[in-house]
């Protein structure tokens, strides 16, 4: 999975009037089709990541390790942004930035709930259809609702308790779904453990949004575009590195051979599908860090929610999951705790802009006078 990087700062990274800016240039046709390209590399990404997972599950792969592997692996191509776009550093930023020490311990830590929370969630998609995964994947935002009230001090509203309403009756529906669109092969038993391991993976994923927001607020004290794309390359380092070191400790290195030779589509698809998969979730982490640094974190927060209704629709339409009443049902509530939940945000920005622009109007009227 991609981490999502959020944080209480609803203000816009990219500031227009910012001459340095390495888009500050850019009119404002250029500006929103950049915009709609990270839109596209997230929505696409996500999509693509999960479909291509439960493909290789389907077509004959059974390592679950190296799902875990694939989900960080091409972390290479985030040199590319970083490299090409960096953010202007001023020289007290300089002077204030954390030890090397201090940053590197946080995140080694995080890449290692990173690797884990990517191996629940390829042990979730190799037992649940990628439709029923992704929507049991929704329930993040009621973790992440939860979490936030308690770790980073967030307000807990009317709009977000419906969210967390909806998307929990929503999760529930798909537990006791008796006619579920269990994968082949799947017993009861082991729906129930994709299902329950997904739970816990959105649990984790909740976890480490809030932990990379505590870390913005009191470890590295600032969001700028370098920075958030530090802790996502970094992070994928520790977190390749575990999931590698997994693989060849559990053994499941030495089936490979035989799994790419099994595998119903051909040796060249079972290399493509790890490949692009991997590219896939790298995608999907550029449009996200893209948002945040073109429009703001809460923006790429919001896109990201998005995400999580169209993956199940692109499910059904391409790998042909069933569609049955109860799925239906449990998909429209979990749109509509989406709604919610956006709406809040948008009330919430609407807050963030007003208060500036209150408190820059006293000392103007003081100086008139």
């Amino acid at each position: 999975m991609v981490v999502v990087i959020t944080s209480d700062n609803q203000q816009p990274i990219l500031q227009k009037d910012d001459a340095q800016h390495p888009l500050a240039k850019l009119n404002r046709l250029h500006f929103w089709l950049l915009v709609a390209l990270n839109i596209v590399f997230l929505l696409v990404g996500q999509a693509a990541a999960v479909i291509l997972g439960r493909f290789y599950y389907e077509k004959g792969g059974n390592s679950k390790w190296m799902a875990t592997v694939v989900q960080t692996a091409a972390f290479p191509l985030l040199f590319i942004p970083y490299l090409f776009i960096s953010s202007p550093q001023t020289h007290s930023e300089a002077s204030n930035r954390p030890s090397i020490i201090t940053v590197s311990v946080v995140y080694f830590v995080i890449g290692v709930l990173v690797a884990g929370d990517n191996m629940l969630y390829s042990i979730g998609l190799l037992y649940l259809s990628a439709s029923t995964y992704s929507l049991i994947c929704a329930t993040q935002l009621v973790f992440s609702a939860v979490l936030s009230y308690f770790l980073n001090h967030q307000k807990f509203t009317a709009l977000i308790m419906n969210s967390v309403v909806v998307l929990s009756l929503s999760a529930s529906l798909l537990a006791v779904n008796e006619d579920s669109d269990k994968p082949s092969g799947v017993t009861k038993s082991k729906y129930v453990i994709g299902f329950l391991v997904t739970l816990a993976a959105s649990a984790m994923y909740a976890l480490l949004l809030s932990l990379m927001q505590l870390s913005f607020q009191k470890v590295l004290k600032k969001e700028t575009f370098s920075v958030v794309l530090e802790m996502q390359i970094y992070t994928a380092i520790v977190a390749t590195a575990v999931s590698t070191v997994g693989l060849f400790a559990s053994g499941e290195w030495k089936t490979l051979h035989g799994e790419m030779g099994s595998f119903t589509a051909g040796k060249h698809a079972y290399v493509m599908t790890l490949v692009w998969t991997a590219i896939a979730w790298q995608i999907c982490s550029v449009g996200v860090v893209g948002l945040v640094f073109v429009v703001s974190s809460l923006f790429s927060n919001v896109i990201s929610t998005l995400s999580l209704a169209i993956t199940p629709i692109a499910s059904v339409m391409i790998l042909h999951d069933k569609m049955n009443g109860v799925k239906a049902i449990a998909m429209l509530m979990a749109i509509w705790g989406f709604c919610t939940y956006i709406y809040q945000n948008y009330v919430d920005d609407l807050k963030a802009k007003k208060a500036p622009s209150a408190v820059d109007a006293t000392p103007n009227e003081s100086r008139s006078c």
